[in-house]
């Protein structure tokens, strides 16, 4: 019995490594990105080394999801992981923007299969009245990587070279591959299906031009330039196709069947509404603090660790509550709170202590942390051990998706607000008084470039900052009160937990 769990026990941390660096890919570039475009070169092309990635991943989420289900979910884990790691090995060898760009793709593929499979396999192997505990447990993984990274970046851009910042994946990822390997025994029942080529073709062209069109729109092209207009076209066109090859496909990437159940379709929705919101507190608080208040890099990734611990605390007591109340109580507390949280972020200012936002990005992170156990267990919820891998998979890539496009999104808002606020704060100013780069933030991260900017500019460039840093935290209500109301609209499931009846036999309850 005590060999079972020692090889339970590492299978698990297995899984756990490999959530970690898949997630953890998707935010740790971030804070290093200054450094490599200043190495590399290719300022212009910068966006496609984030996106490549995330475009990437998300493709690959449901396609490993529904192959995991058919052949079994060890041989594409371990497969995912060699993908993910000779795309790391690769973009740390990188001479140029394009050739890193590439590489994050692959490195991408790899990483789609590892957080939803890691989740099917948890569900598979534990049973039900330990379900709580370990998706507690891979949720708080799951919370803490997306907020780690930036910290790790930060500091492995400060102290290292920018390309550890992938090859920190290899001794992670060659350590779940070898413990996975000899550890884990999966049962052999797998259902035989096909794969839906069609719809991967049509979703995922689709996600790219609805991608690209909100990321180049208002910035290297006009909104009504035929480039963004055709991609927008071509995004509505390709997922209207989608749409209609989904109803025909004999085994769909995102199998309508799934939605009639109540309790996945809007636990699928809560996930990308929550992802949109959640992702603009993880990449405006480094800018608040390091535009607002000067702060470095490897600060403003300091920053962030109370919000990490707190999503930690929180995952881990959504899982517990898990097994003592329905899904729907337990995500409706803490998505009120979240949203309280985000509301606060939006009364922040240039005056703001420290102390005071720590406050409030506990407060988020407390909210948030729940979704990320309570949520991937109860889109399995209602699925047979030859379909959870496409229910996990599909909640994987919703939420993925929701972080996507609200960081464009909020992107685009956030930009936008800036521009007029710098109107606003030098009206009448001539525009070379104060500088050519302020009409992007990032020009006021540096601490070397702050210091030779003059006190009354910088004060009104910090104004500007801190306002429309504080207008885009409110524009995040909008889908965190839709997450709320998608709570609503949750079953009234809980999560199985058996128990032992009077005459000793075992029952789910």
């Amino acid at each position: 019995m005590e060999n079972k769990e020692t090889k339970m026990g590492l299978v698990v941390i297995a899984l756990l490594l490999g959530i970690f660096v898949a997630s953890m890919d998707n935010t740790i570039v971030a804070t290093a990105m200054a450094t490599i475009v200043a190495d590399l070169g290719g300022l212009k092309q910068f966006v496609w080394v984030t996106s490549a990635y995330m475009v990437a991943e998300m493709a690959g989420m449901p396609i490993f999801g529904k192959l995991s289900d058919m052949y079994g979910r060890k041989r594409f884990f371990l497969f995912g992981m060699v993908v993910f790691l000779l795309g790391s090995i690769l973009c740390g060898m990188a001479q140029t923007i394009v050739q890193l760009s590439i590489f994050r793709a692959i490195q991408g593929i790899g990483g789609g299969a590892l957080v939803p499979i890691a989740f099917a396999i948890m569900f598979d192997i534990f049973p039900p009245e330990k379900r709580g505990k370990m998706g507690g447990l891979f949720g708080a993984v799951f919370g803490l990587s997306s907020i780690f990274g930036p910290l790790l970046g930060a500091y492995i851009t400060d102290y290292l070279n920018w390309r550890w910042v992938f090859y920190i994946n290899i001794p992670l990822g060659l350590v779940a591959f070898l413990l996975l390997w000899v550890y884990y025994r999966e049962s052999s029942k797998h259902s035989k299906q096909s794969i839906d080529w069609l719809g991967v073709m049509t979703l995922v062209p689709a996600i790219v031009c609805l991608m690209f069109a909100l990321e180049l729109g208002g910035q290297k092209y006009d909104w009504d330039s035929a480039v963004i207009i055709g991609l927008f076209s071509a995004f509505a066109l390709l997922f209207l196709a989608f749409l209609y090859v989904e109803t025909k496909a004999q085994e769909p990437i995102v199998s309508y069947h799934m939605f009639r159940e109540r309790l996945f379709a809007s636990t699928t929705l809560v996930a990308f509404f929550s992802g949109a919101t959640f992702v603009v507190a993880t990449v405006y608080i480094p800018i608040f603090i390091q535009g607002v208040t000067g702060g470095s890099a490897t600060n403003s990734g300091l920053i962030l660790l109370p919000m990490m611990l707190a999503t930690t605390v929180s995952a881990q007591f959504g899982g517990f509550l898990a097994g003592k109340t329905s899904y729907r109580n337990v995500m409706l507390g803490f998505m009120l709170l979240f949203a309280v949280g985000i509301g606060l972020l939006g009364t922040i200012d240039k005056h703001t202590t420290r102390l005071v936002v720590t406050w409030y990005m506990i407060i988020v992170g407390l909210g948030i942390g729940a979704s990320f156990s309570v949520l991937g267990m109860a889109a399995i919820h209602h699925f047979s051990e030859t379909e959870r891998g496409a229910a996990s998979s599909t909640n994987s890539f919703v939420r993925s998706l929701g972080m996507t496009v609200g960081i464009t999104v909020f992107g685009i808002i956030q930009r936008n607000l800036f521009t007029d606020q710098l109107a606003e704060q030098f009206r009448g100013m001539a525009q070379g008084a104060f500088g050519s780069g302020v009409h992007d933030p990032r020009a006021m991260l540096s601490p070397e470039a702050r210091a030779h900017i003059p006190a009354p500019v910088l004060d009104g460039l910090t104004e500007a900052l801190a306002s429309s840093i504080a207008d885009t935290f409110l524009w995040a209500l909008i889908p965190a009160a839709l997450a709320v109301i998608c709570v609503l609209f949750m079953s009234n499931e809980r999560l199985a937990v058996r128990r032992m009846g009077a005459r000793g036999n075992a029952s789910e309850e």
